[in-house]
């Protein structure tokens, strides 16, 4: 494991060549920011929101890759003063599905912070998030000795087919897509890194109804107290050193955990699909989007008579999505 840890750090700093730097406002991160780590391209729908939910979350500086979008993303960023921003026309899955790109940025400007690492249509909650900012939490997983934090991700959907609620830029997604599955879900262990492995929910019950361990993994470890030597493996699903993805308790009580609402079946998705289908850069032979597509055609309806609309946190909690744990 340590031996792969170092081949990983190595391989981000060999990649760092791809990255053109936009907009360095790094000077400005003081020693306590909290920061938010980005990887993206063709989200400029998206980001108004994304930016303005994660600003009144609590995090003080965003470092962003856009892979050579051409729909306006790489402008906006660049007009935020709280953005660093970094530009690469290099194909995604050769740096690794975008991870090089993300743990050397971690390695290099998140050093002894706390770091939250999401996509723009990934909405970070955790308990007591209505009343307490992101600092709160991380001051005590601090005081707790806690250095990862571990969530659940959870397909939000709309009431009709995808294509029937269009999402307009600046909105909040959930009030086209406020619908989630609360079951449905399948958890195993992974050998080699120790993380859990959740699979399940809404995609996994349209778009891989016949072959469900194909679907999307929904385990995420997102927020981090990074240090230099730690490295993401697998999108945010697994780090290194291993003892980072011990996020779940195994002896019967709970630990703090937090859920990522996923805001991607909005109408955005099928013109997604069809571009990342001609780009071919995603995991598997963008099998996952191989999926979507083709079962967007029909514009499938999500929604059943288990569905449950999303309230807040605390509803999360009680479906047993997600935990206070000890956080009174």
């Amino acid at each position: 494991m340590r031996l792969r840890r170092k081949r990983r750090l190595l391989r981000c700093l060999r990649r760092r060549r791809d990255l053109k730097a936009v907009q360095d406002n790094t000077n400005k991160i003081k020693e306590n920011d909290i920061l938010l780590m980005s990887v993206m391209r063709n989200e400029k729908i998206r980001l108004p929101y994304f930016l303005d939910y994660y600003r009144k979350l609590g995090i003080n500086h965003f470092l962003c890759v856009d892979n050579n979008s051409d729909d306006g993303t790489h402008e906006y960023l660049s007009s935020q003063p709280d953005v660093s921003l970094w530009w690469t026309d290099v194909g995604y899955k050769n740096a690794t599905f975008g991870l090089d790109w993300s743990n050397y940025l971690l390695r290099r400007y998140a050093h002894k912070h706390w770091v939250l690492t999401v996509d723009p249509d990934e909405f970070f909650i955790y308990p007591f998030c209505d009343t307490r900012p992101i600092r709160a939490l991380t001051d005590w997983l601090d005081d707790t000795g806690v250095r990862s934090f571990g969530t659940m991700l959870i397909d939000m959907y709309p009431e009709t087919g995808i294509m029937d609620a269009p999402y307009h830029e600046g909105q909040n997604p959930f009030e086209v897509a406020p619908w989630f599955d609360s079951g449905n879900f399948m958890i195993t262990r992974n050998p080699t890194y120790g993380n859990l492995w959740i699979q399940g929910g809404a995609r996994a019950r349209v778009f891989f109804q016949n072959n469900p361990l194909k679907a999307p993994a929904l385990n995420k470890i997102p927020l981090v107290k990074w240090h230099r030597r730690y490295a993401y493996v697998s999108s945010t699903h697994a780090l290194l050193p291993r003892g980072l993805n011990q996020v779940y308790e195994e002896q019967g009580g709970e630990k703090t955990s937090g859920a990522l609402l996923h805001a991607k079946l909005i109408n955005t998705l099928g013109e997604k699909a069809k571009e990342e289908l001609l780009r071919g850069q995603h995991y598997a032979a963008s099998g996952e989007y191989k999926a979507y597509a083709k079962q967007l055609e029909d514009n499938p309806v999500f929604w059943n008579k288990w569905s449950e609309k999303y309230i807040n946190w605390r509803q999360i909690e009680i479906l047993g999505l997600m935990s206070k744990g000890n956080w009174a």
